[in-house]
């Protein structure tokens, strides 16, 4: 059994995906004193690997393991079917049944793309899951392997990640926007952007309390930042923020999915339901907008004030 990860007094916390934007903010947050994250990228671990994941665990007596890091490539993995399965659904069972003989809480990152997307209304976390292609698929793979390992956990979907670092829908605008004055963005699949700062405060949240409560809530659970938006709409709402600072803006054109298609099928609606996590860990998501001020914030600076009023 572990010994709580305290080596030292120091609770250490072991992240995968270091490198990319939900690793950099869990490396960034603000974590008590007591405790220590070491984010790991594909140099230190290949997550197609299991036998290096069991030996990683094993290793050091982590406190928990925060399972960030994934197969992203939506459209990728149409093509790449084994790599995503390997990286998304592989490495979460390898984690979590090293975790469950360690006798430590896994906290597993997953997605809004569980869901087919084909209703209306936010998805709650027992709602029926029906991914529409192979990153979707992959990652409920990982679901059911962390659920079923016998690990303590917290299974996190997420959706529509943007922020300061990597690469995501908000750096694409204001990099397009910079040469294109007007832009054509899909007007008709609906969600809530979800800043990778607040995802991690979450996480981090969720992490320390399995540590340190034996009776903590486990299971599913939604996060992304509050409010609902179309990917148009949310480029209009980048473009306006951005303005505001001196940055890029542009006109934006909003047009059907058919009008722009893609190897992977996206749901048309991404919307997550965020009563579970608020009742078992009081957790409240601040406004999608607010987290895109923030992100701009870093990114452009602040808004620049209005001298004629």
């Amino acid at each position: 059994m572990s010994d709580g990860g305290q080596a030292d007094g120091i609770k250490q916390v072991l992240v995968t995906g270091g490198n990319g934007q939900l690793g950099t903010e869990l490396k960034r947050y603000t974590w008590p004193e007591g405790w220590a994250v070491t984010a790991i990228d594909i140099d230190e671990l290949d997550l197609r690997d299991t036998a290096a994941i069991a030996a990683m665990v094993a290793s050091t007596p982590w406190a928990a393991v925060i399972s960030a890091g994934a197969y992203t490539a939506v459209d990728k993995a149409e093509s790449d079917i084994v790599t995503a399965w390997a990286v998304n659904a592989m490495a979460p069972a390898a984690f979590a049944e090293a975790c469950a003989k360690a006798g430590i809480p896994i906290v597993q990152v997953s997605t809004d793309y569980v869901f087919d997307g084909a209703r209306d209304g936010a998805w709650d976390v027992n709602d029926p899951v029906a991914p529409l292609g192979v990153y979707g698929a992959s990652k409920l793979g990982g679901e059911l392997a962390v659920r079923t390992s016998g690990a303590r956990h917290a299974i996190v979907r997420t959706a529509w990640v943007v922020s300061a670092h990597g690469n995501n829908f908000i750096k694409t605008m204001l990099r397009v926007g910079a040469t294109n004055p007007t832009l054509r963005v899909v007007d008709d699949q609906q969600g809530s952007p979800t800043s990778a700062t607040d995802l991690a405060a979450a996480l981090a949240t969720i992490t320390m309390r399995l540590v340190e409560d034996p009776a903590a809530p486990t299971g599913t659970y939604h996060f992304s930042n509050a409010g609902a938006v179309t990917w148009a709409g949310f480029a209009r709402e980048i473009f306006a923020q951005s303005a505001a600072r001196g940055g890029a803006s542009a006109e934006v054109e909003g047009i059907a999915t058919a009008e722009y298609p893609t190897p992977a099928t996206r749901p048309a609606n991404s919307l997550l339901s965020h009563d579970t996590i608020t009742r078992d860990y009081g957790i409240h998501p601040p406004a999608w907008q607010t987290a895109l001020g923030n992100i701009l914030d870093e990114l452009l600076g602040a808004p620049k004030k209005d001298i004629s009023q």
